[in-house]
């Protein structure tokens, strides 16, 4: 018998985020603030679709080109 693994995440919180792109907490939000990082919330808590990270960083490869 095999244990089912959970999906993984489709949006982060912004601690994952940090991590994930290795920046600041306030670098983050002003990622968010400035619209190159799309976001919601939920109640309180902010999210970041994973598919929003990607992009971000689809788009710094291609600025850096």
């Amino acid at each position: 018998m095999s244990i089912a693994t959970p999906p993984p995440p489709q949006a982060l919180k912004v601690p994952e985020v940090m991590a994930a792109l290795r920046l600041s907490r306030s670098k983050v939000y002003d990622l968010i603030r400035s619209k190159q990082l799309e976001s919601f919330t939920s109640g309180r808590a902010r999210r970041v679709p994973v598919d929003a990270v990607r992009e971000y960083m689809r788009n710094r490869i291609e600025e850096s080109d």
